[in-house]
């Protein structure tokens, strides 16, 4: 059982920084009330953290393949447990979205590290079943943080939603100290980080961001609105440019010549803004149409990210046997299946009508997410595999945070301001509608590109010679 104990080390804080992605959504109307905040704050209550934590994964991902993803990992922990606790002190809106942006930072350096250290740790069967593991850490992680949310909000206030990070990162913390943890340290390349490319990108996203979000409120033709999204083409081509010129870049583009790789980055931005950016608006129609509580609204939810957590645990020896893009075609498409039973939810309709769509979304999402990690990750050189998780990593939080303010850019023009259930029910539908269509685009782009590598689950790790320097211990 020893064996398994840095997959439980990482996995702990993959929990923690997962959970906080979705348990702040059912905390929403408490926040607004109680920071006096607009609707748009509250977006950027969320957004922030995906942004700043998509934007930061690649520049993790370099860091941790020159310093060590243990050292990483470590100093994730503590950023990201100090901006909890700013998050619970913060006086006002744009303290908590300050405070949030930070989490997002030391959440990257959390993510980056998880998936790099999986891999160099485990090989064969045994990473197979350690992503496997992985994704439903992932799953439990988004069924947990509603309901956690929830219940915290109604008992102790949104404020303890933050608070709980605390001991969740101590025990992390120790853990991973422990001197019997022993993980082969990861290639160091030469040269220096790519400041440049990481500013660049970071203006990119949160440029587009911000542009998608404002566009809700302005309206497309707003100066708002159309000077932050040209900045953010402008700031992509230079992005670009820079890349392709750098010895060693934050993303070494000659990755996307695979076209595997490439289409499973694509999928994967497609997969979090499908099944995971609608439920933010599904929130507040659960507590602002349907009047229920945080708690009850987050276990309203919960199905669909329980299902995926059953559906990832009990499915890795039938992963091992199907093509990869045969389980994520299919499971993109289960989750644009899902979204479309969505749909139908009217001014009549109770939190029930949820469930069967909610479920078979889950059942996409399982089969999807350990499957697009370890094929990514097998599809790339031993020595890139920090740079592809960090890629990987960060177009899944990208999506996130577009799909958010995509869809709430629906949602808001198709409510028009009202807050009766009518009213609501007709903004969820064009919102359900966008995230299926994406889904069932995704499916078929990955059936259509993705291809088996010649090891999934068994990409062979460097040799010490190779990686420049031997095994070593999580302490060292």
């Amino acid at each position: 059982m020893r064996k398994w104990i840095p997959l439980a080390a990482v996995s702990l804080g993959a929990f923690m920084l997962l959970v906080d992605v979705s348990i702040v959504n059912v905390a929403l109307s408490d926040m607004s009330a109680d920071l006096r905040s607009s609707f748009t704050a509250m977006q950027w209550v969320v957004d922030v953290y995906t942004l700043t934590l998509a934007a930061m994964l690649m520049v993790c991902g370099s860091f941790g393949d020159r310093l060590g993803h243990r050292r990483l990992y470590i100093s994730g922990l503590l950023l990201f447990a100090a901006a909890s606790l700013a998050c619970a002190l913060a006086p006002n809106g744009a303290t908590l979205i300050a405070a949030r942006a930070v989490q997002g930072v030391g959440g990257a350096a959390i993510m980056t590290s998880t998936t790099a250290l999986i891999a160099a740790a485990y090989q064969g069967r045994d990473r197979g079943t350690a992503f496997g593991v992985w994704g439903a850490v992932n799953g439990a992680a988004s069924a947990v943080g509603p309901v956690l949310g929830g219940l915290l909000t109604d008992q102790l206030g949104w404020r303890s939603i933050f608070l709980i990070n605390l001991p969740v990162a101590a025990v992390a913390l120790a853990m991973t100290l422990n001197r019997r943890l022993a993980l082969p340290r990861p290639h160091a390349p030469e040269g220096r980080i790519d400041t440049g490319g990481a500013l660049l990108f970071t203006a990119f996203a949160g440029a587009l961001t911000y542009g998608l979000i404002e566009s809700g409120a302005r309206g497309w033709g707003s100066p708002t609105v159309l000077v932050p999204l040209v900045l953010a083409a402008l700031a992509l081509a230079a992005f670009i440019v820079l890349e392709l010129r750098l010895e060693h870049p934050l993303l070494d583009l000659t990755m996307l010549r695979n076209r595997s790789f490439s289409a499973l980055l694509a999928a994967a931005m497609l997969l979090s803004a499908a099944a995971f950016a609608e439920l933010t608006y599904t929130s507040l129609w659960l507590q602002q149409a349907l009047h229920l509580s945080p708690l009850y609204a987050g276990l309203a939810v919960a199905p669909l990210a329980a299902t995926a957590f059953v559906v990832a645990t009990t499915t890795n020896r039938f992963r091992q046997r199907v093509a990869p893009q045969l389980l994520l075609g299919t499971g993109l498409g289960l989750i644009g299946l899902g979204t479309l039973l969505l749909e139908p939810v009217s001014a009549t309709s109770g939190w029930s009508a949820l469930l069967p769509g909610l479920m078979v979304t889950g059942v996409g999402v399982g089969m999807s997410t350990p499957t697009m990690m370890a094929t990514a990750l097998a599809a790339v050189a031993p020595r890139r595999m920090g740079m592809a998780s960090g890629a990987l990593n960060t177009a899944r939080q990208l999506g996130y945070a577009v799909g958010i303010a995509v869809l709430g850019t629906i949602f808001e023009q198709s409510v028009h301001g009202s807050v009766t259930r009518r009213a609501y029910a007709a903004g969820l539908h064009p919102v359900f509608l966008t995230a299926a269509l994406t889904a069932l685009a995704a499916s078929m782009m990955v059936l259509a590109l993705v291809r088996k590598p010649h090891e999934v689950d068994a990409a062979p790790l460097p040799s010490a010679d190779e990686k420049g320097a031997p095994a070593v211990s999580l302490k060292g």
